[in-house]
């Protein structure tokens, strides 16, 4: 899996008001982190609100991801679903949709044993390479090294997206052969220096040229030249942070010309007080300028 790697934004997922795939948007933001440097697109995923889609919304996105990804590209599909044989439906149709591997976070508070048999039957349901999802914020039950690389043993399992902060456990991984993709997008650079293949992450749908630079930094072994976007970074991420997230970063998208709709139920909408506040607080990042731009359009 050489050519799994680098730079893939986990895309929002644009909506009409009535709920349907915004389909010309999806081909916009798609155009735009692909001519920003993006190495495929990871989908459906948390960012892009899949376990909330319908099936339908789901299986829409994927197609229009693999039909406008470039050649040399991966499109990563999140098939997690609350049932699992909505998963393996979802993993069976990007397969044949053309998508270059798959993955999906654990649904539900489940024990070890039941999280392994799980994975096992997802990821044999397709020949396609597989990525189990790491978030122990969100799984505790799944929290220890041994019991990652035992779940990266699973046949077609090559790896994992790895969401959190425990760069030692990154490393632990990566020497064990597992591809890994960062998670958290304010530590990008520090888990490549950890060994990262590549990252995957909620703010390279607004700024992905910063996260293609600090891959390429990374690459070149230019550590402290990747430290200025990373920097530029983490202040877009603290600002955003005082307000809910994906609402926050939805509507920084339409500032920036790309208008995703709403979030799904039950998020709320920003209040316009947030939307007041949030948009002053960006003036002062580095997303001021692509703002600044799309208005002038």
């Amino acid at each position: 899996m050489s050519t799994l790697q680098g730079i893939l934004p986990a895309l929002v997922t644009p909506l009409n008001a009535d709920g349907a795939l915004a389909t010309a948007t999806a081909e916009r933001l798609l155009d735009f982190v692909y001519r920003s440097g993006a190495d495929g697109v990871y989908v459906c995923g948390q960012t892009g609100e899949g376990p909330l889609l319908p099936p339908e919304v789901r299986r829409a996105m994927t197609e229009v991801c693999v039909r406008c990804s470039p050649p040399g590209k991966n499109v990563v599909v999140h098939v997690g679903a609350p049932r699992l044989d909505e998963a393996i439906e979802l993993a069976r149709h990007a397969e044949r949709a053309g998508a270059h591997a798959l993955s999906s976070l654990p649904q539900g508070p489940y024990t070890l044993p039941e999280i392994r048999g799980a994975y096992e039957r997802l990821a044999s349901a397709t020949g396609l390479p597989f990525l189990v999802y790491f978030f122990p914020s969100v799984c505790p039950a799944l929290s220890s090294a041994e019991a990652l690389l035992d779940l990266v043993r699973i046949e077609n399992v090559v790896g994992l997206k790895f969401t959190d902060f425990d760069l030692f456990k990154l490393w632990t991984l990566r020497s064990e052969g597992a591809v890994v993709f960062n998670g958290h997008d304010e530590v990008l650079a520090s888990g490549l220096l950890a060994g990262a293949n590549g990252g995957i992450g909620t703010f390279y749908n607004l700024v992905p040229d910063l996260f293609v630079e600090i891959y390429a930094h990374a690459r070149a072994g230019r550590w402290e030249q990747a430290r200025k976007p990373q920097s530029e970074v983490n202040e877009l991420i603290r600002t955003t942070l005082r307000f809910p997230v994906l609402p926050a970063v939805k509507k920084a998208l339409e500032w920036c010309g790309f208008d995703c709709g709403p979030c799904m139920a039950p998020r709320l909408p920003l209040t316009p007080d947030q939307e007041r506040a949030l948009r002053a607080a960006l003036e002062s990042t580095c997303l001021a300028d692509r703002m600044a731009g799309a208005a002038a359009r």
